[in-house]
């Protein structure tokens, strides 16, 4: 049973199972923070924009009386809209991410190279040059 346990112990303290419980965390607190922006301030908008029409009253009865089912299609298109949106924000943070992943990348990349070296007299020699400077032998094309 020890050995059960010394199994788990070791499997939540590895870094990425601590990873996705922050991250599982986190993304529930940016669900609550896209939904109360897309209840609060996009949907009205959008109502005004498009008339005064109000998603939550989108709606298609099942029966009669006050008490029948209905379906609620006015949860959907907030669903949908909160969907977008996540996404979204989410494109933006990742292509954020990837550009300063690029740009430290191309910090380490190395510099390209500006010289070589003369395969007569061993001389440093721009690597464009036709001609030693140093021993004024003749270099061939090298590839």
């Amino acid at each position: 049973m020890k050995k059960f346990f010394n199994e788990f112990k070791e499997f939540i303290a590895r870094g990425n199972v601590m990873d996705l419980a922050i991250g599982m965390v986190l993304g529930s607190a940016f669900t609550a923070i896209v939904t109360g922006l897309v209840e609060g301030i996009i949907m009205p908008v959008i109502s005004v924009i498009t008339g005064g029409i109000s998603f939550e009253s989108w709606v298609v009865p099942l029966g009669a009386g006050e008490a029948a089912p209905v379906l609620n299609f006015g949860m959907l298109v907030t669903a949908i809209i909160n969907f977008i949106i996540i996404g979204f924000v989410i494109f933006m943070v990742v292509k954020a991410m990837n550009k300063v992943h690029a740009r430290k990348e191309a910090e380490k990349a190395p510099a390209p190279e500006t010289t070589k070296e003369c395969p007569y007299c061993k001389s440093k020699i721009d690597i464009n040059a036709t001609r030693c400077p140093h021993c004024t032998s003749q270099l061939e094309d090298q590839a």
